[in-house]
């Protein structure tokens, strides 16, 4: 798919480095336009965002990588549910999202968030950013009474964390409910990425005897946050904003109901309103619906046509399933293979 503003193949510009990045060759070509050209064309930016993206196109680039790899999980995560990650609204560098502060909304702020951490910090230890690299703090150190040390290029998540709080808390400009509860879950994102992050080390000595080790930090795979952040999703919790004294506005969060004024944790997940059905179309909330969508008429979990369709029933069609098979390798060198086919059935929602 794509987009045209204004004349300009935003494949080419903005979702070339974010939704759709085009392959390495948009690189080049995104810089030659120029930044400023860039971040005024760029949809769904703040003022603050777009300062940003001027003063930093090379961040940009894995910005937008980062929120593509955010998007992709959690269309991996959520799958075989009713809300799949899509959503009605503008199209924008962080996807479209939902309307309404339900669990839904703070999965997906959460993992943009953890995305664009994770895609920073990479691009730094691969020297794709000035400004930073490896991690200077985890280098030289030595413990004789653990023996080991730092060594390699340790993760400078750091600056990875720093740079994405910068950027995605930027664009909660008015001062409201939903903007503490995004606020709130971009930290969460964030942290699970930190906590996620391993130690790997190398042994050194005579015949592997590993008298010492050298240790470095490095970046966790990024389905493993992703698994992480579904949990907290199932643990989400409810709350409510308190109001500060002076100008009557929404100073932090509570959890909703017990007594008190207990805050949630900093790994919890927070929404503000319940999740709608998702099974209708809803321009009010965002939901797509599921009309069209693929079920499993076996299956007894979430993604079963009973579940998924809402009780609406489900069409059933056939086609040709074709695929490679009885490959041979013959020496020397290539492989033959058939061809097999089989007649196979699939369903989708009323």
């Amino acid at each position: 798919m794509r987009l045209k503003l204004r004349g300009l193949d935003l494949c080419h510009t903005v979702l070339c480095i974010g939704l759709m990045l085009c392959g390495e060759g948009g690189v080049s070509s995104v810089l030659a336009l120029g930044a400023s050209i860039i971040c005024s064309k760029m949809p769904g930016l703040s003022s603050r965002q777009r300062t940003i993206c001027q003063a930093r196109p090379d961040a940009i680039i894995a910005i937008g990588t980062g929120a593509r790899m955010g998007n992709e999980e959690c269309r991996y995560q959520f799958q075989r549910s009713r809300w799949n990650c899509s959503s009605l609204g503008e199209p924008s560098l962080f996807g479209q999202e939902l309307k309404v502060g339900s669990r839904e909304a703070a999965f997906f702020y959460a993992i943009l968030s953890a995305g664009i951490a994770h895609a920073i910090t990479n691009a730094c230890s691969h020297g794709n950013l000035t400004y930073c690299g490896c991690d200077r703090e985890k280098h030289g150190y030595h413990d004789p009474e653990k023996g080991w040390r730092w060594g390699g290029c340790s993760a400078d998540i750091k600056h990875g964390i720093r740079l994405s709080r910068e950027f995605v808390d930027a664009r909660e400009v008015k001062r409201s409910v939903r903007t503490l509860m995004n606020l709130h879950n971009n930290m969460v994102g964030r942290k699970i990425l930190e906590k996620n992050v391993r130690l790997e080390c190398k042994c050194h000595g005579v015949s592997g005897s590993c008298t010492l080790k050298t240790c470095w930090e490095t970046l966790p795979n990024f389905r493993e946050v992703g698994y992480a952040l579904k949990d907290r999703y199932e643990q989400a919790v409810m709350v409510e904003a308190m109001k500060g004294r002076r100008q009557m506005l929404p100073a932090f969060l509570k959890l909703k109901n017990p007594q008190g004024y207990s805050k949630p944790g900093e790994k919890d997940l927070v929404y503000v309103d319940h999740s709608p059905n998702f099974c209708e179309r809803d321009n009010t909330t965002g939901s797509m619906g599921t009309q069209g969508r693929l079920c499993n008429r076996t299956s007894t979990l979430s993604d079963s046509c009973e579940i998924l369709c809402c009780g609406r029933g489900y069409k059933t069609f056939q086609y040709i399933h074709t695929w490679q098979c009885h490959c041979k390798f013959h020496w020397c060198c290539h492989v033959t293979c058939s061809s097999c086919s089989e007649r196979t059935q699939a369903y989708t929602c009323n």
